[in-house]
């Protein structure tokens, strides 16, 4: 049929209607907020770049947890930024570190809330890389060689030997990141998701889980991330971004993805999956809709879509100048992750957009 017989207004006609055949919904159980948690007490550090996130010790945490359940929102992901931050990113897998304290009083204070860990390094190492770095010796002395391991040490032979050179020891980075893994699981982390893209950590994390009696944690795998450009905001809450200093590269394009290759991001994703990840996760959300829905065709597991840091601090600037509806943007940005095939949506919105599902506002 075509017009006149074929018209599809019929069925915009009320509210009522619209809501008969739409296609996709929206739920408070769809959202996972990620939060950031440092040491100490009565806590309450402002993210400039991101307006309404803040850097929480754990008491405050837990009471922005609590506000955020009672809102609707079911699941959280921890982010921890450490006392203090060596080149071997120790304070990731310690037992009593800043992650495992938040979520053994999590699990105490919000029964109920699924509690889930970004496993990775670069909140944790003084180089602000997410593994360990190997450094090449290049025609330096033992002892210049040394201080060049230490990125706040600058050899002072640099003038008149060749550059030293580093990267990230993949191999090297992946028992550490177990470590971290299991070290959260032991705590009662839900779900542990790695997010820092060295090949095989998914089978390294499942295999230590399994070993020491966690086979039931389920893994989230950063799967498909992005060499972006909308991290930069996150970098400030997490204090992760990769100093500058002889030794270190520059940014992490060594790891992570091109944001052009679509073809490599179906090819990390089966791997993880044949390495035993649970869920997937496209990072970022947005501009990389198209990666979700070609891994939601492909994949018969549940895909994640992170609308990261970026993006949020975009809509909240464009929404303080009034240029913008921020409710009904924030609304339609994560319905459109929804669509694509996200059956889960990070975002620091996940409060907010709650609150204007359920009526909740807190």
């Amino acid at each position: 049929m075509s017009f006149p017989q074929d018209r599809p207004r019929r069925m915009r006609r009320t509210e009522a209607l619209r809501s008969l055949v739409r296609e996709t919904v929206l739920a408070p159980d769809d959202l996972v907020w990620p939060l950031f948690a440092v040491p100490g007490e009565r806590v309450r550090n402002a993210v400039k770049s991101m307006p309404g996130v803040f850097q929480l010790s754990v008491d405050e945490l837990v009471a922005e947890a609590q506000t955020g359940f009672e809102a609707g929102v079911r699941s959280v992901i921890l982010f921890g930024v450490p006392e203090k931050k060596d080149a071997l990113g120790s304070g990731a897998y310690d037992e009593d570190g800043i992650i495992p304290r938040a979520i053994r009083t999590l699990k105490q204070r919000v029964p109920g809330l699924v509690v889930m860990t970004d496993v990775c390094m670069c909140e944790y190492t003084d180089h602000g890389h997410c593994g360990v770095l190997k450094v090449s010796r290049a025609g330096l002395s033992e002892a210049a060689f040394r201080r060049a391991q230490r990125p706040d040490e600058a050899p002072p032979e640099r003038a008149i030997h060749p550059p030293v050179t580093s990267d990230v020891d993949n191999d090297a980075t992946l028992p550490l990141l177990a470590k971290e893994a299991v070290a959260h699981a032991r705590a009662g982390a839900d779900v542990v998701a790695p997010s820092d893209m060295m090949d095989g950590r998914v089978a390294a994390i499942r295999k230590a889980l399994d070993e020491t009696g966690y086979g039931d944690v389920p893994i989230l795998s950063y799967a498909a991330k992005f060499a972006g450009a909308f991290y930069g905001p996150f970098r400030d809450a997490a204090e992760s971004a990769p100093r500058e200093g002889p030794g270190i590269p520059k940014d992490r394009k060594g790891y992570q993805m091109d944001p052009g290759n679509a073809r490599e991001a179906m090819r990390e994703v089966s791997l993880d999956v044949g390495e035993g990840a649970d869920m997937v996760m496209v990072k970022p959300a947005v501009p990389y809709l198209d990666i979700v829905r070609m891994v939601k065709d492909r994949f018969d597991l549940p895909v994640a879509a992170y609308h990261v840091s970026g993006e949020y601090a975009m809509i909240k600037a464009a929404a303080e100048r009034g240029w913008i509806d921020e409710d009904r943007v924030a609304l339609e940005t994560m319905l459109c992750c929804r669509r694509a095939g996200a059956d889960l949506v990070l975002t620091y919105y996940a409060k907010h957009v709650a609150g204007l599902l359920t009526g909740i506002r807190r």
